[in-house]
């Protein structure tokens, strides 16, 4: 049974998640924002999304560009939840697996790590 959650708590849920992050790590994310938007595009099943290019394949003509996004969808992230405790675990877990895709990062090294 999916769990209700407003937006606001949501967005604090996510920042929370933010707060996780070892200092050392935060300091290293460069041009990105993180966004909390109710669903993925049309046609999408996903929690969240890394859109940008990651820090490893930044060049030296990487300049004058617009910043990256995360987006945490919140309504599907909601409907696989049936606690609170469930929504925080996978909130936490969704903004790990997209920071560490802007660090370059892929799936399969994720799930061997357990954030897939």
């Amino acid at each position: 049974m999916a769990i209700e959650l407003s937006v606001e708590r949501f967005e604090e849920l996510v920042s929370a998640a933010l707060d996780e992050v070892p200092p050392e790590l935060a300091a290293l994310i460069d041009n990105c924002v993180i966004l909390v938007e109710d669903s993925p595009p049309p046609g999408e099943n996903l929690l969240g999304l890394y859109d940008g290019i990651p820090l490893t394949e930044r060049g030296t003509d990487y300049a004058g560009v617009l910043p990256d996004r995360i987006f945490i969808y919140r309504l599907p992230t909601l409907a696989i939840c049936d606690t609170v405790e469930d929504v925080v675990e996978e909130v936490h877990i969704t903004v790990v697996h997209e920071i560490a895709h802007h660090f370059g990062i892929d799936d399969a090294r994720l799930h061997d790590l357990g954030y897939a």
